[in-house]
């Protein structure tokens, strides 16, 4: 087969796009951590001077929306100074309260109004649409390595500012990793890009020099850079930054939050949205068996489909798809997945304890390859291999 190149993108969360989503998974942690069976749908826009933070909330706990907001951007490194800033953006809030008609189909779903006395048929999907989730061994986390080096060198540029080794750094930045494949595997990383917000007055060479040291050969240096085609601030000066830049919504970067390109998505956003939109809770459940089914060695690459009509319990459809990498009989995969995992709203939440407040740590970063989260966990493989042994 032919070599042939992939490229996947992230982003740091000074990105207007990441401000927007850490406001809004600010706002469900605050609701969550009040009444944990909240539901919200929150968006935000934020740009020169000025947030709007907008949606439905179901809860009668009352929450400070200005001051969740100022907090979650100065989080992301706006705290003061000239521009953009928590100090001195304006907040409007429009945020409405749940549709009832959306509300009875969560609360009590169709198989409950249809006489199901099960429990975990009583939550109905929060609304219709297509999930995705995805695993492959090409990295340590079963994630694509395109994506997994991107955010490598994103969270690196911001660890870089704030313990003050690159201290000219602003917080608004971009990573692009392109690498080369023979056949299914990836042979050799062929182009790093990274673009980064600095104070006026900084020598383009100097930090081009900078991120190469700190930043670029910390996080791929294990890898052969000799040939790797470098390029920092492709632009010039990148001094304006942020949402003083460029505005920023809510669910903008739903590529880089998934697997960069690499596999498939249904289109629906994660970020501000609580466990009883599967948009989130379902894709984070069709991660986690996917990678399951990879880490059990059943196949080297592996892509779950769940779909659902709102107010359903059960998905509308699963898919498992294994491009022809299986180590077994593919429909018995199908078989033992259908069995093994239960894509139910209501035990998806159960498994992960999704009504936590643990939101907002993934605004930034991605919302796979990481240990901290819940349906990261490999802890059916082991199962899922003795049953197809």
């Amino acid at each position: 087969m032919q070599n042939w190149f992939f490229t996947s993108e992230s982003v740091t969360e000074g990105h207007p796009d990441k401000v927007a989503d850490r406001i809004s998974d600010s706002v469900l942690d605050e609701v969550l951590r009040r009444d944990p069976y909240g539901r919200v749908a929150c968006e935000a826009l934020v740009t020169r001077g000025k947030v709007i933070v907008a949606g439905e909330i179901g809860s009668d706990v009352e929450i400070d929306v200005d001051s969740i907001a100022r907090r979650a951007i100065a989080k992301a490194g706006y705290d003061s100074g000239p521009g953009f800033s928590a100090e001195t953006c304006t907040v409007e809030n429009l945020i409405g309260t749940q549709s009832p008609d959306i509300a009875g189909g969560v609360i009590a779903s169709l198989e409950a109004r249809e006489g199901s006395s099960e429990p975990l048929d009583r939550l109905g999907a929060g609304d219709q649409g297509i999930m995705f989730g995805y695993a492959v061994d090409e990295t340590p986390e079963l994630m694509p390595a395109p994506i997994q080096y991107a955010h490598r060198l994103a969270r690196r540029l911001s660890i870089v500012r704030k313990d003050g080794t690159v201290p000219y750094l602003g917080p608004d930045g971009k990573t692009q990793v392109t690498l080369e494949y023979k056949g299914r595997k990836p042979a050799s990383v062929s182009r790093v890009l990274v673009s980064s917000m600095h104070r006026p007055g900084i020598d383009q060479s100097e930090m081009r020099r900078d991120l190469i040291t700190a930043v670029i050969q910390p996080e791929i240096g294990h890898l052969d850079l000799s040939t790797v085609e470098i390029l920092v601030n492709p632009s010039g000066r990148f001094e304006v930054g942020g949402p003083e830049g460029d505005t920023g919504l809510t669910g903008r970067k739903i590529i880089v939050d998934t697997y960069g390109g690499t596999a498939r998505h249904g289109g629906g956003s994660f970020s501000g949205k609580d466990p009883t939109k599967v948009d989130r809770s379902a894709a984070y459940a069709a991660r986690h068996a996917a990678k399951n089914l990879v880490a059990a060695g059943l196949a080297d690459e592996c892509e779950v489909q769940l779909s659902y009509a709102i107010g359903r319990a059960t998905p509308f459809s699963v898919r498992v798809e294994t491009f022809g990498t299986e180590h077994v009989d593919p429909k018995r995969i199908n078989d033992v997945a259908m069995d093994a995992f239960d894509f139910r709203p209501e035990a998806i939440i159960q498994r992960f304890r999704l009504r936590r407040p643990i939101y907002t740590e993934t605004a930034a970063y991605g919302h796979f390859g990481r240990a901290e989260f819940p349906w990261e966990a490999v802890d059916m493989a082991d199962e899922l291999a003795r049953e197809l042994a």
